[in-house]
């Protein structure tokens, strides 16, 4: 059996552990809170900006403009012989299983791809991918370090142009975001989406399909389609950098609550067992004296 002084600095140690984590979580919920307040307010905005792209895409389909030549150089679909994958995970742990998952997907997509003779490489946001996928052997071209300090669209703008620049060059044929949608603090989802090349929808709308409204565009569509492409993909990574760091702390939240509460019930295994080793300790003294007063008897 354990010593007595042993239990109690099992104690004393996990209780300081308890109050770290209690700690960590109400930070991480604090956090989360206004995470998840910009990812509400940023997703609505995304979602249209994607609507207006296909409504520009499909006009210009409709009015007759040439499938060779396409309308925007983001918009050039090649044969994808090359690959890049934007990798989103967190700078730190703690947070469950949330960066496995993320690391776990992309290495099963970048297996997929290399099974087709696609030469994939990799661009990094957070250092546990980074560290994941360097153990790997990953063809890691360009990593964003520290992104999520102070994060705001400059940011994303920063890793926008760096793709649309290597892209446009032809270094790479497709790009995939890979990232953690997040539903809940106790849920998120792990979303694999191309980002390049930007396919214009069809022409003809889906069968059943509302009627898309007529628009008048200023000053010309080319013009829009020029400054809206590059604002489009500057909007998508900012929304999978917040996604990202929503989920993160949600995560985070949840890992902490439950470390919280297996280090309340250990305590009271501890203090069971301390109770349970002071009282035999006790006893033994007691039946010493005992044995010891009768000795003096005879």
């Amino acid at each position: 059996m354990p010593s007595l002084k042993g239990i109690r600095k099992r104690i004393v140690s996990t209780k300081a552990t308890q109050k770290i984590t209690r700690a960590m979580k109400m930070v991480a919920g604090a956090r989360l809170t206004r995470a998840q307040q910009r990812i509400v307010a940023m997703r609505p905005y995304a979602v249209k900006t994607g609507e207006v792209l296909q409504s520009v895409s499909r006009t210009m389909a409709a009015a007759g403009e040439s499938q060779d030549e396409p309308a925007h150089p983001l918009l050039a679909k090649r044969p994808e012989n090359k690959t890049l994958f934007l990798v989103f995970t967190a700078d730190r742990g703690l947070c469950g299983a949330l960066n496995t998952n993320i690391n776990k997907a992309t290495e099963r997509f970048w297996r997929e791809k290399e099974g087709g003779n696609v030469g994939v490489s990799f661009a990094t946001m957070g250092r546990k991918g980074r560290e994941y996928l360097g153990r790997r052997g990953g063809k890691v071209l360009q990593d964003f370090p520290r992104i999520y300090d102070g994060l705001d669209l400059e940011k994303a703008r920063l890793v926008s142009g760096w793709v649309a620049s290597h892209f446009q060059k032809g270094e790479f044929d497709s790009v995939y975001l890979v990232f953690n949608e997040f539903k809940s603090a106790i849920t998120q989802k792990v979303v694999v989406d191309r980002l390049l090349p930007l396919v214009p929808v069809s022409a003809q709308p889906a069968e059943g399909a509302s009627p898309q409204s007529d628009f008048i565009y200023e000053p010309n569509q080319p013009a829009l389609l020029e400054r809206l492409v590059p604002m489009y993909i500057e909007i998508t990574i900012y929304r999978a950098l917040l996604e990202s760091q929503a989920s993160f702390f949600g995560a985070q939240m949840t890992a902490m609550d439950a470390a919280t509460r297996n280090a309340k019930d250990m305590i009271a295994r501890l203090t069971l067992e301390y109770n349970r080793a002071r009282q035999a300790g006790i006893t033994k003294e007691l039946m010493e004296i005992v044995g010891g007063a009768e000795a003096l008897k005879e």
